[in-house]
């Protein structure tokens, strides 16, 4: 059964969402009317509860992929649809070491962490302390806060950390910090950053082709959702298309 304290999504039939904790005492309002949170305690994930204007609540635990897309935040993120292929392509596994730079609202460290588990460990540089803040308080909500040690650094004062498994840059000129990466990554081990624009890409490729690294991959991820209506099975109107370019490199040893 749901327990106090725990995080719950609350999914109305027209697919309105809500994330929020359950809090013995408490009641949680919304357009669609309220519903007492010791009732919601009374019930199992799965179930469905009534507002007091009658509409219907589906309780469910909410994803990572709900967590990240209600998150409130001061900055842009990676989107779900490029951060699942960029997990998969730096080779994470429990147990790894790797460096997230530019933690932005700590969404990829997030992810990460969740990967590498307590017996592995993310080292997340940022220069602005805003950032750090927001990032801090995400990663206590989502329950990962001890997998993250957060530096505020700029990466022009190079890191601390070497032979780690994978680095993912995520600045607006990532170009600048190439031979950062290069010095903090093992041999083999994988690195990923993300530009927004062609000319970004560009600037890059020149940087990392004269770093020591091979395997340079660019992609761009597009993803087109569909109604999911038996009888008129059709794209939706819009879609989320161009988020970014992910750049991809394998380390070798000597440059």
């Amino acid at each position: 059964m749901i327990k106090d304290g725990e995080k719950v999504l609350l999914m109305s039939e027209g697919g309105d969402e809500f994330i929020t904790r359950v809090k013995s005492g408490e009641k949680f309002v919304t357009h669609l009317g309220g519903v007492e949170f010791e009732k919601i305690m009374d019930l199992n994930f799965g179930d469905f509860i009534e507002t007091s204007k009658g509409e219907k609540l589906y309780i469910l635990k909410p994803s990572i992929v709900e967590e990240i897309l209600n998150l409130k935040r001061r900055t842009q993120i990676v989107y779900p649809k490029d951060l699942g292929y960029i997990l998969l392509k730096l080779d994470i596994k429990p147990g790894d070491r790797v460096i997230d730079a530019g933690i932005g609202s700590g969404v990829v460290s997030y992810a990460i962490a969740r990967i590498v588990g307590k017996h592995g460990k993310v080292y997340a540089y940022e220069k602005r302390e805003d950032f750090i803040e927001k990032a801090k308080e995400n990663l206590e909500n989502w329950g990962v806060a001890d997998l993250v040690e957060i530096k505020h650094r700029d990466l022009s004062e190079g890191v601390e950390e070497r032979n780690v498994d994978a680095f993912f840059l995520d600045v607006p000129q990532p170009w600048l910090y190439i031979d950062r990466v290069w010095e903090a990554l093992k041999g083999g081990g994988r690195f990923a950053t993300v530009v927004p624009t062609t000319n970004q890409v560009q600037e890059a490729l020149a940087a990392i082709k004269d770093s020591g690294f091979i395997r340079i991959e660019v992609v761009e991820n597009l993803f087109r959702f569909y109604k999911p209506v038996p009888q008129r099975l059709r794209p939706y109107d819009r879609m989320v298309a161009h988020t970014t370019y992910m750049i991809f490199a394998v380390k070798i040893n000597k440059k």
